[in-house]
Parts: structure tokens; sequence; C-alpha cells
């Protein structure tokens, strides 16, 4: 099936789940799983994951688009936390149609300035733009200081300074957690979906409970962003595996159970979301 554009699944009134890509068995595991749920999904690839690869953004995205392709599932592939402007001028060479550009440590008026150049690079080219506001946990920062979460008003402005296309709210959640215990603010996400005339992007959400995601989506969020759920699930397997298996050396033997696992997972949150 030909790529999906992220606009296109963002814009349908459905939510929406991204999933983290680091190795060609995420993506394998992401199509698996969404054709599985019978519902679409993101692939997305973050600044980490190509730095893991060397810095190579061309052998990873390529991987992931041709995966996305095979797959009988409608699929995007989105470049994700971008903070380096030349990988943001990468994605266009790279079957992305969306790119999340990521200038939230700036002070406000620097990561209006950064992000409405993104913006204005993105689009003449074709390219859904996503950026930040706030500070989502996980990163420097705690998600629950008072000040750090998303204000709607200053939203409300951010959105019509730069010309983004979706923005990621702070509104509870945390990157990197290994625990569904986040709750979220849900009075704050139904305030941001008033204000903002764009769809508004949960990052963090491996931490939080299936209850909350969909109290959220009944709020107002559109994109759902999974990644450490993966990391769980995939580490669990090959762990299991090797525990019983230590003489084990073929990679493929361990890497297999991993995938499904990983693709058990995507199904699962599509459904939550679906």
């Amino acid at each position: 099936m030909p790529l999906t554009r992220t606009a296109d699944l963002l814009t349908s009134g459905a939510a929406v789940a991204a999933f983290n890509v680091i190795t060609v068995e995420h993506a394998e595991a992401i199509a698996a799983g969404a054709e599985a749920a019978g519902h679409p999904a993101v692939l997305q690839i973050s600044e980490n994951a190509v730095k893991f690869h060397g810095g190579a953004l061309a052998p990873i995205a390529s991987a992931a688009a041709a995966v996305a392709r095979a797959s009988a599932a409608p699929l995007a592939l989105h470049l994700d936390h971008v903070e380096s402007v030349d990988l943001l001028h990468a994605a266009s060479a790279h079957d992305f149609s969306s790119v999340m550009y990521d200038a939230s440590a700036l002070p406000y008026a620097e990561n209006v300035k950064a992000t409405a150049e993104a913006v204005r690079w993105a689009h003449a080219r074709g390219l859904w733009l996503e950026a930040e506001l706030g500070r989502v946990g996980g990163k420097p920062g705690d998600a629950h200081t008072p000040g750090v979460r998303t204000d709607p008003a200053e939203a409300a402005a951010f959105v019509a300074d730069t010309g983004v296309d979706a923005l990621a709210v702070a509104v509870g959640s945390s990157h990197a957690m290994t625990t569904r215990t986040a709750t979220l603010d849900h009075p704050l996400i139904a305030e941001l979906r008033e204000a903002v005339p764009v769809p508004l992007v949960l990052h963090g959400s491996s931490g939080v409970p299936d209850a909350e995601l969909r109290r959220a989506v009944a709020s107002g969020i559109r994109k759902v962003n999974v990644g450490t759920a993966l990391n769980t699930a995939f580490t669990g397997a090959v762990r299991a595996f090797l525990e019983a298996h230590p003489s084990t050396v073929d990679p493929r033997r361990y890497l297999a159970p991993a995938r499904e696992a990983m693709a058990a997972t995507v199904e699962r949150f599509l459904r939550v979301l679906g």
C-alpha cells in the first residue's frame, strides 16, 4: 500500500497512534499490530534513533518506508523530536510526510522564531510540522512542576504566530515511563482543544493507563505517541528467551518473539484508541 500522509490521518477526526521505530523489527511489529487491529498508525523515527544508527537517516528511514509500503495497513512516516536543522532539512528526501521540530527547550520567543522558520521550510516542501509547547516529563524539568504545563492562551498565540499543523502539549505525561501510572490533566486538555485550532499531540503515552488515554482522546487529543512500551515488550521477550535458552547465539531466535511482543503491544494500544 502507498504511504499514507500524516496530515490525512490527523484530519480524519479519529485519534491516531504513533509508534517509535528504532530497529527494522520495530517497524515490522508496528505494521503487524496495525494490520491485526485494523487501524492506521504512524511510524516515527526520532533524532535519538538516527543518532543510534550513526547519524545516518537514510538506512532506517528507507527500511521503515519499505515495511510500511508492504503492509496492508495505512501507515505514515514521521520524523520525531528533531532539534537539528540539518536533520529537519533531510526529511523531504526520505519519504516523511511530517516532522516534529522540537525547540521547546528554548525561551518562548526563541521557540516561536525557530519554529516559524521550520514551518516555512516544511510547508514549502509539502510537509506537516508538529511542535511542542510546555515541558513534557522525562526531559529536563518535571511534568508536575507548576508552570511547565502548556498554557491555553500561550498555546493559541504560539500556533497563530508559527503556523504549526499540530501541537504537542504538556498535560501530565512523561517520556520513558515503564509503569502506567501517569494521571493527565483532562480539564486542561479540554481547554487547549478549545483554544488551539490544530490537532493536539500527547507525548509520553507509554506511562498512561488505558482509561486515561480514552479520556484524553475524548477531551481532545488526536495523536498519541508510544515508544517505551514497545521497548519494554521487546526487552522483556528477549530477556525471557535468553534466560530459558542461554546457549542461543542466533539473534533470529530471540528477535522473533521480541517482534511478536511489540506487535501485540501495538495492537493493544490501537484497540484502546480505536
